[in-house]
This record gives structure tokens, sequence and C-alpha cells, in this order.
């Protein structure tokens, strides 16, 4: 970070701690209160600031320098909420106080009784986030979820009637820290017995490295009509420093042997035919493709060559922004589309039948779970590892099975 970002920073998160430090002191006036938020405080800026610019030239993300990321929102959140609340109480007094002394009343507003008492609000208010992100961390990120969707389509061979896809992405192997919960979860994939896995995209969070301690793990995974992957955006090593362009593509060739090693087959811009009873569907894999700022690697037209429009067709691609910008109106007529990239934010508020919101819905149209729109679906699914912030609250890992269905007339 460039230093008058960190300049900044450091000067809002001192202005913050000064403002939260009022609602703690409201509720004791000990002197050891005083010095360890101060310590607290000024240990977790250290942390962060090693961490992101002194401890590893190479900027990857490590459990290490994501746990500090992790401590540091499960602190500095709630000191914002803390914020929120006491600066809207003194917000209220001011113009209280304005409107009383020029009423000709110029009597002091300032009740230590309501300030304790807003105070005591702001704090309890401000536990919320604090217990559910150290959850998060503690539970929740190998907090595994199996979800299953039946999808009926008109035009799905008879053949596939019933067929099972399991879906999993964003592995994040990088940011792994327990070999038990990660065994259990493949296990649990298997589990699924369905005819076939597909991974879309983000295996690693930068280096190919990352996944030479579960590459056995992963070898595992198994399916009769077997593994099929994708690229993601993190898998090209495009967000850290490297040497040179040799080594960048020396690491992700790496990347791609990994999977065939594993028994996977990584689709890059090219498709597969799969066969069952004389029948066939077609399963397109495309590279990265994102809009804004995101890698375009992927070439839908490239991958979906000998590909006819009357073929049932489901493509993996990483990122749910490109089924509105390419895949959802192609003329291809692509039936299904499986995403992932988004994690659900690793945060949100999911009550079946009742709401589904994360922050990130405000980025991406299609940000988890299932849609459908012009008779074509897409699955976003929320991820199998995470990144940054290592936990997750409410968005769950998850495991997708998808069942599709042939649309019978009922008429």
């Amino acid at each position: 970070m460039p230093m008058v970002r960190w300049i900044i920073f450091i000067a809002i998160y001192i202005v913050v701690d000064i403002y939260a430090y009022q609602a703690f002191r409201t509720l004791s006036k000990s002197n050891w209160l005083l010095s360890a938020y101060i310590l607290v405080s000024l240990f977790l800026l250290g942390s962060l600031i090693y961490q992101l610019e002194f401890n590893d030239s190479t900027r990857t993300m490590t459990p290490a320098r994501m746990y500090v990321f992790g401590f540091f929102l499960a602190i500095f959140v709630p000191k914002l909420l803390v914020v929120l609340v006491m600066a809207l109480e003194d917000i209220i007094r001011l113009f209280v106080g304005l409107f009383s002394k020029f009423g000709g009343n110029e009597a002091s507003f300032y009740m230590p009784s309501r300030r304790t008492f807003v105070s005591t609000i702001a704090l309890t208010l401000a536990a919320i986030p604090f217990a559910s992100l150290l959850y998060g961390m503690y539970r929740g990120k190998y907090n595994y979820q199996v979800l299953k969707y039946a999808l009926e389509f008109d035009d799905l061979p008879e053949a596939f009637d019933g067929y099972t896809l399991t879906q999993i992405s964003d592995i994040h192997s990088g940011s792994f820290d327990n070999e038990e919960k990660v065994k259990y979860a493949v296990n649990l994939v298997n589990e699924q017995k369905s005819d076939m896995i597909l991974f879309t995209g983000d295996l690693v969070n930068n280096l190919a490295s990352e996944m030479d301690n579960w590459q056995s793990v992963f070898s595992e995974l198994n399916a009769t009509d077997g593994i099929y992957s994708v690229l993601g955006n993190h898998d090209y090593g495009d967000y850290i420093e490297w040497s040179s362009r040799e080594a960048q593509a020396e690491n992700l060739e790496r990347l791609k042997n990994m999977q065939r090693d594993m028994g996977w087959e990584l689709l890059l811009n090219e498709n597969r035919t799969i066969s069952k009873n004389g029948e066939t569907i077609k399963l397109i894999g495309v590279e990265n493709w994102g809009a804004g700022g995101f890698k375009k690697a992927g070439d839908l037209e490239k991958a979906c060559e000998g590909v006819e429009e009357t073929d049932f067709k489901i493509l993996m691609s990483h990122d749910p922004s490109h089924w509105q910008a390419q895949v959802k109106e192609h003329p291809k007529n692509i039936q299904l589309t499986l995403s992932g990239h988004t994690h659900g934010m690793q945060f949100g508020i999911e009550i079946p039948g009742l709401i589904k919101w994360s922050p990130v819905k405000y980025r991406y149209e299609n940000w988890a779970g299932l849609y459908e729109e012009l008779g074509r679906f897409i699955h976003v699914n929320r991820g199998f590892g995470y990144l940054g912030y290592p936990g997750r609250v409410g968005m769950w890992p998850e495991i997708t099975v998808l069942t599709l269905k042939k649309k019978r007339n009922t008429a």
C-alpha cells in the first residue's frame, strides 16, 4: 500500500479508536481498561502493517496474513458500529442543544445517565459482529453444506434423465489450515455419488505450490464419468509479483499439470462429449472471463466449436458476470451454466424462503444459488474454501448437487 494511503488509513484508525473508547469509558473508569484498549489497538495495527508491508515480498495471501486481517475485522468492525451509534447520539444532542439555545433555554442537554445508556446499546450491538466474525474463523469456514437442486429441461436427452452433477468451486488451497476438515469435505463430495464432479475454478490463491500438501487429498475425488475443471482468476497468479513472465507461466503450467495428475480433466476453452445409452450432452469449459477489470482469457466461441444449437449444453465459467455479458442470450442456447467466484462474500444472511442477502449482491447480479432467465439456468456456488477473511458467517462453504430432469408434458 502506498505511504499516503497508509497515513490516511492510520489517521482514520486512530480517530475511530478514540471515538469508540468513549463508549468503554462511560462503563468503566479503570486505568487498566484504557491500557488494555491502547495495547490491543496498537498490536492490531502493527500486526496488520507488518503482514501487509514487510512479511513476504510476494504479497500472497498466507494463513498468517489472513488471520491478522480476520482479527482486525473482528475488532475494528464492531468499533465502527459503536462510533456510528455514538455519533448519531452526539448529532441529535447537538441539534437539540442548538434548538434549545436559540429558543431561549440554555440548559445543558448532556446527561451522563443517557450517555451511559447509549454506550451500553452501542456495545451490545457491537458484540454481534464481534462474536459472529470470531465464530466464522473458528467454525464457520469449515461448516460445509450440501445443497441439492432438481432442474427440469424440455430438451434434455432421455438417457440423462436423473443424471447428477456435483459442483465445487473456489478451493483456495493456500488458505487451508485443517487437514482433517478438508478430508471430511472431500469425503462428503464423494458420498454424493454423482455421475460427474465439476470444479469451477480458483484452485489456489496464487501459487501452484499451495497445492503441494493437498494434491493427494483432492486426488481422492471420484465420479463415474470423471472430474472436470476450469481456471479461475486466482489460478493465473496475477495478484503477486513475479521475477519474470516466464516464472509466472511456469507456475500456471505446473498448476495445470497438477490437476491432470489428480485425474481431473482441465477444459481450456474447449468442450467434451458425454455419452450415455447412445445419447449425448456437451460439457463446455472456458478460461476465466470476468466483467470489469478481471481477466478475460475465456473464449466462448472457441469453446463452442463443434457444438450445435440442438445439443444439450453445460458450461463451466468461473465468473458469473460472464453469464450476463455473453452467455445468457448466446445463440447456441446454453441451458445450464455453473460458476463460483463470489464466495457469497463469505458473509451474509440466509433464511431459506425468506431472505438471502450479502453485500456482494450490489456487485454481482447473480451471486449465490440458482437463477433462471429466458429458460436458461445459472448456478453460482458459494465456494469450498475462503480467501482474505479466514472464515465464513452465514455464507457457508458449499457442495452443490444438481439433478437433471426431463420435463414431462402433463397435458
